[in-house]
């Protein structure tokens, strides 16, 4: 599965983007798929996840502002960041879960300055 992640850019405090995450496959069946981020010199760390029946799950860093989707119709994943805070900034990785094996894709930097 190959994973293609964009929507980065740079906003300011309290803004807003939508990242979009596109896979080469269907992703009906697949049934875990989720976000993750990495901040400068940080370990890399889980933001959200959406299963094949939409339940969705937050960390609570984003838990209110941010909104997972996905559209199995058009094989792709969405997150949704609103009222963007700097502690934001980081790179955003798309990954999904297929066969038992990790798929990422190749990030895609989001820039919040304050």
């Amino acid at each position: 599965v190959q994973l293609q992640a964009s929507g980065g850019g740079l906003v300011q405090a309290g803004g807003s983007l939508r990242l979009s995450c596109a896979a080469s496959r269907a992703i009906a069946s697949i049934n875990l798929m989720g976000w993750h981020r990495q901040a400068p010199g940080k370990q890399r760390e889980w933001v959200a996840g959406v299963t094949r029946r939409d339940n969705t799950n937050y960390a609570n860093s984003v838990k209110g502002r941010f909104t997972i989707s996905r559209d199995n119709a058009k094989n792709m994943m969405y997150l949704q960041m609103n009222n963007l805070e700097p502690e934001d900034t980081a790179v955003y990785y798309c990954k999904v879960l297929y066969e038992g094996q990790a798929y990422w894709g190749q990030g895609t930097l989001v820039t919040v300055s304050s």
